[in-house]
Protein backbone atom coordinates (compact mmCIF):
# COMPACT_ATOMS: atom_id res chain seq x y z
CA UNK A 1 0.00 0.00 0.00
CA UNK A 2 3.00 2.51 0.72
CA UNK A 3 4.26 1.95 -2.72
CA UNK A 4 0.94 2.74 -4.49
CA UNK A 5 0.70 6.18 -2.48
CA UNK A 6 4.62 6.84 -3.05
CA UNK A 7 3.71 5.89 -6.45
CA UNK A 8 0.79 8.13 -6.64
CA UNK A 9 2.48 10.86 -5.10
CA UNK A 10 5.50 10.96 -7.64
CA UNK A 11 2.71 10.70 -10.90
CA UNK A 12 0.94 13.81 -9.33
CA UNK A 13 4.42 15.17 -9.34
CA UNK A 14 5.21 14.69 -12.95
CA UNK A 15 1.64 16.03 -13.81
CA UNK A 16 2.45 19.00 -12.15
CA UNK A 17 5.76 19.29 -13.04
CA UNK A 18 4.74 19.09 -16.56
CA UNK A 19 1.70 21.53 -16.74
CA UNK A 20 4.06 23.94 -15.26
CA UNK A 21 6.64 23.37 -18.25
CA UNK A 22 3.85 23.90 -20.52
CA UNK A 23 2.64 26.57 -19.17
CA UNK A 24 6.04 28.40 -18.98
CA UNK A 25 6.31 27.31 -22.85
CA UNK A 26 3.55 29.27 -23.84
CA UNK A 27 4.68 32.30 -21.89
CA UNK A 28 8.27 32.23 -23.35
CA UNK A 29 6.19 32.14 -26.79
CA UNK A 30 2.64 34.14 -27.26
CA UNK A 31 2.82 34.01 -30.83
CA UNK A 32 1.54 30.52 -31.05
CA UNK A 33 -1.18 29.88 -32.93
CA UNK A 34 -3.46 26.88 -32.53
CA UNK A 35 -4.89 25.08 -35.48
CA UNK A 36 -7.64 22.57 -35.53
CA UNK A 37 -9.66 21.09 -39.17
CA UNK A 38 -11.18 18.09 -39.59
CA UNK A 39 -12.11 15.78 -43.00
CA UNK A 40 -14.33 12.73 -43.76
CA UNK A 41 -12.26 9.49 -44.72
CA UNK A 42 -13.14 6.83 -46.84
CA UNK A 43 -14.86 3.91 -44.62
CA UNK A 44 -12.48 1.21 -46.57
CA UNK A 45 -9.33 3.75 -46.13
CA UNK A 46 -9.64 3.54 -41.91
CA UNK A 47 -6.93 0.59 -42.35
CA UNK A 48 -4.61 2.19 -44.51
CA UNK A 49 -4.60 5.78 -43.14
CA UNK A 50 -3.80 4.00 -39.58
CA UNK A 51 -0.74 2.33 -40.57
CA UNK A 52 0.91 5.14 -43.14
CA UNK A 53 0.36 7.30 -39.80
CA UNK A 54 1.73 4.49 -37.32
CA UNK A 55 4.76 4.70 -39.68
CA UNK A 56 5.42 8.27 -40.69
CA UNK A 57 8.10 8.95 -42.71
CA UNK A 58 10.98 10.86 -41.12
CA UNK A 59 11.20 13.78 -44.32
CA UNK A 60 7.72 14.30 -43.81
CA UNK A 61 7.73 15.04 -39.84
CA UNK A 62 11.26 16.65 -40.40
CA UNK A 63 9.41 19.03 -43.03
CA UNK A 64 7.07 19.54 -39.80
CA UNK A 65 9.21 20.95 -37.79
CA UNK A 66 11.19 23.27 -40.31
CA UNK A 67 8.05 24.96 -41.13
CA UNK A 68 7.23 25.35 -37.62
CA UNK A 69 4.88 23.27 -36.59
CA UNK A 70 4.50 21.27 -33.15
CA UNK A 71 1.87 19.32 -31.18
CA UNK A 72 0.58 17.96 -34.72
CA UNK A 73 -2.20 15.39 -33.83
CA UNK A 74 -4.54 13.71 -35.63
CA UNK A 75 -7.95 12.00 -34.15
CA UNK A 76 -10.39 9.62 -36.09
CA UNK A 77 -13.82 9.70 -34.73
CA UNK A 78 -17.17 7.73 -36.51
CA UNK A 79 -20.20 9.47 -36.31
CA UNK A 80 -23.49 8.01 -37.63
CA UNK A 81 -21.01 5.05 -39.55
CA UNK A 82 -19.01 7.60 -41.04
CA UNK A 83 -15.42 8.15 -40.02
CA UNK A 84 -13.84 11.46 -39.66
CA UNK A 85 -10.45 12.77 -38.91
CA UNK A 86 -9.88 16.11 -36.81
CA UNK A 87 -6.42 17.48 -36.66
CA UNK A 88 -4.83 19.92 -33.94
CA UNK A 89 -1.12 21.45 -34.49
CA UNK A 90 0.56 24.62 -33.03
CA UNK A 91 1.95 27.18 -35.09
CA UNK A 92 5.14 29.04 -33.71
CA UNK A 93 6.03 30.86 -36.28
CA UNK A 94 5.90 34.16 -38.19
CA UNK A 95 4.68 33.82 -41.80
CA UNK A 96 2.17 30.92 -42.17
CA UNK A 97 1.45 31.06 -45.79
CA UNK A 98 5.20 31.49 -46.39
CA UNK A 99 5.78 27.98 -44.47
CA UNK A 100 2.67 26.41 -46.29
CA UNK A 101 4.33 26.91 -49.39
CA UNK A 102 7.62 25.89 -47.83
CA UNK A 103 5.91 22.21 -46.97
CA UNK A 104 3.84 22.22 -50.39
CA UNK A 105 7.11 22.27 -52.11
CA UNK A 106 8.52 19.45 -50.36
CA UNK A 107 8.95 16.41 -52.95
CA UNK A 108 8.89 13.86 -49.86
CA UNK A 109 5.48 15.65 -48.69
CA UNK A 110 4.10 15.71 -51.77
CA UNK A 111 4.66 11.71 -52.19
CA UNK A 112 3.28 11.44 -48.88
CA UNK A 113 0.29 13.44 -49.38
CA UNK A 114 0.09 11.15 -52.82
CA UNK A 115 -0.48 8.46 -50.56
CA UNK A 116 -3.08 9.84 -47.76
CA UNK A 117 -5.11 12.68 -49.81
CA UNK A 118 -7.08 9.60 -51.51
CA UNK A 119 -8.03 7.95 -49.08
CA UNK A 120 -10.00 11.38 -47.31
CA UNK A 121 -13.36 13.14 -48.27
CA UNK A 122 -13.44 16.49 -47.88
CA UNK A 123 -15.68 18.21 -46.61
CA UNK A 124 -18.07 20.38 -48.96
CA UNK A 125 -16.57 23.66 -47.55
CA UNK A 126 -13.03 22.75 -48.00
CA UNK A 127 -13.81 20.74 -51.44
CA UNK A 128 -15.25 23.63 -52.90
CA UNK A 129 -12.22 25.37 -52.38
CA UNK A 130 -9.75 22.36 -53.37
CA UNK A 131 -8.83 21.51 -49.90
CA UNK A 132 -9.35 18.36 -48.29
CA UNK A 133 -9.12 19.80 -44.77
CA UNK A 134 -12.00 22.48 -43.45
CA UNK A 135 -10.66 24.19 -40.72
CA UNK A 136 -12.47 24.85 -37.36
CA UNK A 137 -13.14 28.14 -35.25
CA UNK A 138 -11.60 27.80 -31.72
CA UNK A 139 -14.02 28.95 -29.41
CA UNK A 140 -12.14 27.54 -26.12
CA UNK A 141 -8.93 27.41 -25.10
CA UNK A 142 -7.56 26.86 -21.17
CA UNK A 143 -4.14 28.39 -20.92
Amino acid sequence: MGNFIICILLAALLITWGCKSKNQQSAANPNVKRYGSVTGLKPDSVAIYKELHAHAWPGVLKKIKECNIQNYSIYIKEIEGKPYLFSYFEYTGNDFEADMKKMAADSTTRKWWQRTDPTQLPLPDAAAKGKIWSDMEEVFHTP
